[in-house]
């Protein structure tokens, strides 16, 4: 009996102080984070991802069909404008060039043969004529004289149209057999060779390429693909940075050179070229290389600022004086907003802010808060803002037959 009493007043007392410990809890207001209002700069940027390209390459390429036959440059190397890079085999060039020459010869003969001729019917008209003045020929027979020394002039007008088709000729021979030499046409180096000796190149569609040459690798350019909801930030002369992956503890600057007017449309995604401008002094920089793009376009310096999370931070609709914010209060500018500040207890107590630029990491304040005063930027213990509750792997389940999967620990 007396054990039984015992129990139960060891239950009651556990209960007690159960019940206690929860008024206590419920009581306590829950713990913040806060951060305090300083000073700083906020920089509003538009990220993106481009491509290294120099500002000006040239393909050079052969304009006549052939074999190469010697190449004066490769790879990296540096070249100067008129500097023979490779050569064609000239043999079939060169008797193209000879025939030419002797057709020009047989055309020029052929012209002094008709001059002759036209010089003997000419006398025989003009004889002719001074018979048939005297009516003593008939006048067939000078007809027939008149259109000698016509058939005669004819032929020999059509002999020197000969003559500047045989130089025409002569000189296309002359320059195909100039084009079997290639030269570089500007001073730079030399980014791709793309034959070798041996091969044959055919020039009878299109020019091929043969070697690519970029001008001055010291100023170089990065291409880069803006989305359209971000274009209208950007102009020519804004600050720019970007990091490769060659380098990826270094960062290089640039500057806004042109946003050009022509859309790319891919997969329903427009985007519109913009192009950076890029010193390369250090040599550091390669064409090809993919360049993770930050474009400055609005930037406040020494304002009042706080940290983003307390932009996003709400309370729970459950603590005295708190309320929740509607769709149309999140994310405003330049606006009053409500930003929350511990008040008495502890408790989140709001405060009217005019908010004004942000760049991801902090808000600028332009009215409502003083510098080094605490705002609240999260509970303790809460989930992430606008996180959802954790959800289980998609081959996680809760039928308790299913076959479960042992975890490893390391």
């Amino acid at each position: 009996m007396v054990r039984r009493r015992l129990v139960v007043v060891a239950g009651a007392v556990l209960g007690g102080a159960v019940l206690l410990v929860s008024i206590r809890g419920r009581s306590e207001p829950p713990a913040f984070e806060t951060a305090l209002v300083d000073k700083g700069d906020v920089v509003e940027v538009v990220g993106a991802t481009g491509v290294l390209e120099a500002v000006t390459t040239v393909q050079v390429g052969s304009q006549v069909s052939g074999t190469v036959a010697w190449l004066g440059a490769d790879f990296n190397a540096r070249v100067r404008k008129g500097q023979v890079v490779a050569r064609l085999e000239p043999s079939l060039f060169q008797a193209r060039v000879a025939q030419a020459r002797s057709n020009l010869v047989a055309a020029r003969a052929q012209v002094e043969r008709n001059a002759a001729a036209t010089a003997d019917a000419r006398q025989k008209y003009e004889r002719a004529l001074a018979l048939a003045a005297q009516s003593l020929l008939p006048e067939s027979d000078l007809e027939s004289a008149k259109a000698a020394y016509d058939s005669a002039v004819a032929q020999q007008k059509a002999s020197e149209a000969a003559v500047s088709q045989a130089e025409a000729a002569l000189n296309q021979a002359e320059v195909d057999l100039g084009h079997s030499v290639i030269v570089a046409p500007i001073d730079g180096v030399v980014l791709a060779r793309n034959v070798d000796v041996g091969q044959t190149v055919a020039a009878s569609l299109q020019a091929p390429t043969l070697f690519v040459i970029a001008n001055d690798l010291k100023r170089m350019r990065v291409n880069v693909a803006i989305d359209e909801a971000d274009i209208g930030r950007v102009e020519p002369g804004q600050a720019a940075s970007f990091r490769v992956d060659a380098w990826p503890d270094e960062v290089f600057e640039g500057v806004i050179e042109q946003v050009r007017l022509q859309p790319i449309v891919n997969q329903n995604v427009v985007t519109y070229n913009t192009i950076v401008a890029v010193s390369n002094d250090a040599s550091k920089l390669m064409p090809g290389m993919t360049a993770t793009v930050s474009v400055e376009t609005r930037r406040r310096d020494g304002v009042l600022r706080v940290p983003a999370a307390a932009a996003r931070f709400r309370p729970e609709a459950r603590e005295p004086g708190a309320r929740n914010a509607g769709p149309a209060e999140a994310g405003r500018r330049g606006r009053e907003r409500p930003l929350y500040v511990p008040g008495p207890g502890g408790r989140p107590e709001p405060r009217e802010a005019k908010l004004g630029l942000s760049d991801g990491r902090y808000v600028e304040v332009i009215e409502g808060l003083r510098e080094g005063e605490a705002v609240i930027t999260g509970q303790r213990g809460a989930p992430a803002a606008g996180g959802a509750a954790a959800r289980p792997s998609p081959g996680a389940t809760n039928n308790p037959f299913s076959p479960r999967r042992e975890q490893r620990t390391r």
